[in-house]
């Protein structure tokens, strides 16, 4: 039944059900929203894994009073657990896409040199423990952080023209703004239809270029694009889109401004929730509450975030997951019990000095009891072991050491195997990543190998660091994403 259910949901639906499962643990959500209701703002940044790039000091100086209070509004505004919720993920993991700045408020006119609060997500080789970092970026400098691979803000993700998916102020205007209660609904390929939805947010794009009416591009797939123009009878109807009419070039194609993702795609919560994928009330809280507003999620408020404890809850089993149930083996001729005893997963059924002449047996090559076997697998490779590296690979390195914790208790000692390894592969990475921050790696460790160049992808031979080995072993890149 299970295997049936997976092949009639699509591919992108169980990608985002993940995603919303381990990406944003609910402790997350809760202090963050804590501190930012203290008015800690850069204490909610640190709750959410934002590294904060800028200085409101230097902000000051350079810019001016002005542009700084702006600036310190936006980030006490800021609810970055949302905007960790709602940023622009690739496929089939759902991890952040890497390499990428978002713009999220512009401070200055279209004809003006501006700066720009963004955020950035580190290159694909760094992103171990899934950070992000807040910075001003300025039109008129060239001086951009050399080692990010992508420091000018992308066309696609421009998050200040869509306040709502990070300002916790403005939250309430997600239904609307996600096309969710337009007729017809979201259409397929995750499309935000009808295009009446795509004009009026064709407005606000070209309005922020400095234009009421104008052609732009609409990129419908990885290699499909719509270039439409927005017009208006007359100033008394509302403004349309239409196909130009005229041939463009490519370069001018180019040139013309591209409605953002957040306005072309539909909002992967409502997707999960009419597939009945994932519940309203695990929402995030501010989703959750706009949408229930709207009546788009059925009657009744959202339940509130979990406490701290609630990022190793669900459905982890397996032995030792808790002492008040534990695993039943068959062991020569009887059931004994695996449970957690003084920190550490033990088998109950057997007295210390009987366990001491069988670890002696085992060292000398010898049959080993069925309980010990028990033990050694769960320590080795335990049925929780994918929720564990779920919650690894979106950076939720306090839910996996929970998780471990519940089935090894905090007594353990690993063992060499895959739960091991994977423990120590988001060490590794995390390391990267901190080089990668210190600047002091600013392009790929394995980019100057053969040919020196670093235009190539590095083999998996003998030369390659075991830490890289670790991580493209343990799973893929892909060059396409999804975004919701």
């Amino acid at each position: 039944m299970a295997a049936h259910f997976a092949d009639t949901v699509p591919a992108r639906l169980l990608m985002w059900r993940r995603v919303r499962e381990y990406a944003v643990p609910p402790s997350m959500i809760e202090i963050a929203t804590a501190r930012r209701a203290a008015g800690d703002w850069a204490g909610a940044c640190a709750a959410a894994r934002i590294d904060v790039d800028l200085d409101l000091r230097t902000v000051r100086v350079r810019h001016g009073t002005d542009l700084a209070s702006r600036l310190r509004a936006d980030l006490r505004r800021l609810a970055p657990d949302l905007l960790r919720w709602h940023m622009p993920r690739i496929a089939p993991d759902g991890r952040l896409r890497p390499g990428l700045t978002l713009s999220l408020a512009r401070y200055g006119g279209p004809d003006t040199a501006a700066a720009r609060l963004v955020v950035r997500t580190p290159p694909a080789w760094a992103d171990a423990g899934q950070r992000m970092s807040l910075a001003l970026w300025e039109d008129s400098r060239a001086d951009a952080p050399g080692h990010h691979p992508h420091p000018h803000p992308d066309r696609r993700f421009r998050l200040d023209l869509h306040r709502h998916l990070w300002d916790g102020a403005r939250s309430a205007e997600l239904a609307w703004r996600c096309g969710a209660d337009a007729p017809g609904g979201p259409g397929g390929q995750g499309l935000a239809w009808p295009p009446d939805h795509w004009a009026a947010e064709a407005e606000l794009l070209l309005r922020a270029e400095g234009r009421s009416r104008g052609a732009l591009t609409v990129r419908l797939g990885a290699r499909s694009r719509a270039v439409l123009e927005l017009v208006a009878p007359d100033d008394s109807h509302a403004p349309v889109l239409r196909p130009v009419r005229e041939a463009l070039s490519p370069r001018r194609i180019a040139a013309l401004p591209v409605l953002p993702e957040a306005s072309v795609r539909a909002l992967p919560d409502l997707e999960l929730l009419r597939a009945g994928l994932f519940p309203a009330e695990r929402l995030h809280p501010l989703v959750a509450a706009a949408l229930a507003a709207s009546g788009l999620t059925g009657p009744g408020d959202p339940s509130p975030p979990a406490g701290p404890g609630a990022a190793a809850a669900g459905p982890d089993t397996g032995p030792g997951h808790g002492s008040a149930d534990p695993h039943r083996v068959e062991c020569r001729g009887a059931v004994h019990r695996i449970a957690l005893r003084d920190g550490v997963l033990a088998a109950v059924d057997h007295d210390p000095a009987q366990l001491a002449r069988e670890d002696l047996l085992r060292a000398l090559g010898g049959p080993v009891l069925p309980c010990l076997r028990a033990i050694d697998a769960v320590h080795r490779s335990p049925e929780a072991l994918p929720a564990v590296r779920d919650r690894l690979g979106h950076g939720d390195v306090t839910g996996a050491l929970a998780v471990v914790e519940g089935l090894l208790g905090p007594g353990a000692v690993l063992r060499e195997g895959p739960l091991r390894d994977a423990l120590k592969g988001a060490l590794a990475g995390r390391l990267e990543h901190g080089l990668f921050r210190s600047g002091l790696v600013p392009v790929h460790p394995a980019a100057d190998g053969a040919g020196g160049d670093g235009g190539h992808r590095p083999r998996l031979d003998r030369r390659l660091p075991q830490v890289l080995h670790l991580k493209r072993a343990g799973r893929t890149r892909p060059r396409t994403g999804l975004r919701g």
